[in-house]
């Protein structure tokens, strides 16, 4: 199988997950969480995704 584009990478298709897995689990955190702890947790999953993505293209 040739290599068609970041989302073949193994450690992408892993952190997508995982930021699917942390935005499911953060919609149980407290509603006077949800603008500080709750948004900073979910930015930095989307973050690492984001980066591999970036980065798989140089």
């Amino acid at each position: 199988m040739a290599y068609k584009g970041f989302k073949d990478l193994r450690v992408y298709q892993l952190a997508y997950s995982l930021a699917i897995e942390i935005f499911h689990e953060t919609k149980t955190f407290p509603r006077e969480e949800l603008y500080s702890l709750t948004d900073q947790i979910r930015r930095s999953s989307q973050s690492v995704v984001a980066s591999i993505a970036d980065y798989s293209t140089i």
